[in-house]
């Protein structure tokens, strides 16, 4: 497998939006107004990135505080009924009223309305916080866009205590990270290229990993529902490599055989494949069918081990796994990648700190934030926000280390006390949804999602969302409706949270903000309540 068909499942040829034009506050709105979203054009297809799905589970942090009052008037959250045809989709859910809070509301340009935003189209429970699972990326996102620029890239450097003769290496190799969200093997190999042009060939020595840049308390309160071996639960690493997963694939052959295809390539990885195609069995139960293991060896070896049958009625199929020991899997990343290229190393690894006295050799700049925001909120990528949460902090400091979660919420409160977006109901632990605890109003993300489209990096924040009926976590939902293609919306879930958030154009050509939070042990049957609401927005809004 190459490397940009990383989770091929998820990746696609999709419908597409076309570019918005570039939005300059305060033309935003009316820019907007003129490039009415169109439905179903076409795009070629991408790599799908994405290694994170939520469940539940309790997990503790400090709520963030927030005192100051804005000195603007906030939106009129005045509370408004359903009408029937919500009301009804409602009711069919089972779920109470009273565990809804719904808020839609036409986007209007600040600076043209003084500040105030008209009453809301509907209000339903505004000003209750609640739980809103993903969507909380849209607080991270929008707070990044503002303070680092979509233009920021994070740096992994390469240092070294020795020397190099040109072609060997005769020392240790240090990577310095600074939390790159998407350091994944297409940028890994560039790194090693770099690394070659800076003389380096064969490694006479081992590779160091200096985690300094965070907190040494960072994912110390571990998975959210226990599962450890899942890619949602991966904790945050200043060296995260490849999202530390595994994504291995499944192909039924016509000789009874099945092929096994993994990434990102390890080279201390292990497969013991002991798969048969069988025509018989459901492919519904596929995964439980084929008893799929990763395990760590005692050397530092990772052993996958599938057995059974793998029903011949499935077409392609993966399995994602989160890796055991973060050092040993940077190693066998880098190592493959470094072997490929025609290098030699037989070092170890080990986690340490750059000397004072060593020499930087290559410093390697990542994407950029609109690309990882992009592929972060597109499939709701948990470590990827949690990473960036993290570098709200840093960088604020200038990449003084070491982040910590207190820093960043004490980052996020100057600047919605900055930009009069106070937000008494907010709680944040970790920026990304992957919480029990996080807390936000649906007037409180309206009035987010409001101050997001007219600022300057509209753009990537509204293509970084997924299109409904197109693309990412909204690709299967409202496929066959007019809704299609012209609403871009962000969702959250988790066991009692059904979330959506973003914003509809309406078929009368205006933009409307739309924000669902339904916090309940049924809050799963809400998804065609969610439905109805955006579908009836596009049609009804004035």
């Amino acid at each position: 497998m190459r490397a940009p068909d990383l989770l091929r499942n998820a990746s696609r040829s999709v419908p597409h939006l076309p570019s918005l034009p570039s939005l300059r506050h305060p033309d935003a709105l009316q820019s907007l107004r003129l490039h009415r979203i169109p439905g179903h054009a076409k795009l070629g297809g991408f790599a799908a990135l994405a290694l994170a799905l939520v469940l539940s589970a309790p997990v503790q942090a400090k709520p963030l505080k927030h005192a100051k009052m804005p000195r603007v008037p906030t939106t009129d959250a005045r509370a408004t009924p359903l009408p029937p045809e919500l009301a009804r989709a409602l009711a069919a859910s089972k779920v109470p009223a009273a565990h809804v809070s719904v808020i839609v509301e036409k986007v209007d340009n600040p600076l043209q309305t003084r500040g105030r935003i008209g009453p809301p189209l509907l209000a339903v429970n505004p000003n209750v916080p609640r739980n809103p699972a993903s969507t909380m990326k849209l607080v991270t996102t929008i707070a990044a866009l503002d303070t680092l620029g979509p233009d920021y890239r994070w740096r992994t450097q390469a240092f070294t205590d020795g020397q190099s003769d040109g072609h060997t290496l005769h020392g240790n190799l240090y990577f310095k990270g600074s939390g790159d969200p998407k350091l994944v093997p297409e940028e890994m190999e560039k790194f090693v290229a770099q690394l070659h042009k800076a003389g380096v060939t064969d490694i006479d020595g081992d590779i160091v990993l200096d985690r300094s840049a965070y907190s040494s308390d960072i994912g110390e309160l571990g998975a959210i529902d226990g599962d450890t071996d899942r890619p949602y639960n991966v904790a945050p690493d200043p060296l995260l490599y490849s999202f530390k997963a595994v994504s291995f694939s499944f192909t039924g052959n016509p000789n009874g055989t099945v092929d096994v295809g993994v990434l990102p390539p390890l080279a201390n990885l292990q497969v013991s494949n002991n798969l048969s195609s069988s025509a018989a069995g459901n492919c519904g139960d596929w995964l439980t069918r084929i008893h799929p293991t990763l395990n760590a060896t005692p050397d530092g070896t990772y052993v996958a081990h599938f057995s059974g049958t793998y029903p011949a009625s499935c077409e392609d199929k993966g399995w994602n796994v989160a890796a055991p020991d973060r050092d040993r899997f940077f190693l066998g990343g880098f190592r493959a990648l470094w072997q490929a290229s025609g290098g030699q190393f037989n070092g170890n690894v080990r986690t340490g700190v750059v000397p004072p006295d060593a020499h930087l050799l290559v410093t390697h700049r990542g994407q950029t934030l609109a690309e990882v925001v992009h592929d972060m909120n597109k499939f709701s990528n948990n470590v990827m926000a949690r990473q960036l949460f993290l570098t709200l902090g840093l960088a604020a400091d200038h990449n003084k280390a070491p982040a910590s979660l207190a820093r960043s919420r004490d980052v996020l409160n100057r600047w919605l006390d900055k930009n009069d977006l106070a937000m008494p109901g907010l709680v944040v632990e970790n920026g990304s949804g992957l919480s029990r605890i996080e807390r936000i109003s649906v007037a409180e993300l309206a009035r987010l999602l409001q101050h997001g489209i007219n600022s300057p990096t509209a753009q990537v924040l509204v293509e970084s969302m997924p299109t409904v009926g197109v693309d990412g976590t909204m690709r299967n939902r409202l496929m066959n409706r007019d809704v299609a293609g012209n609403a871009h919306i962000k969702t959250g879930t988790l066991d009692d949270v059904s979330a959506v958030a973003g914003y509809v154009g309406t078929r009368s050509g205006d933009i409307y903000v739309v924000v669902s939070l339904v916090n309940d042990p049924r809050a799963s049957n809400a998804r065609g309540f969610h439905d109805a609401l955006i579908s009836w927005v596009y049609e009804n809004a004035p």
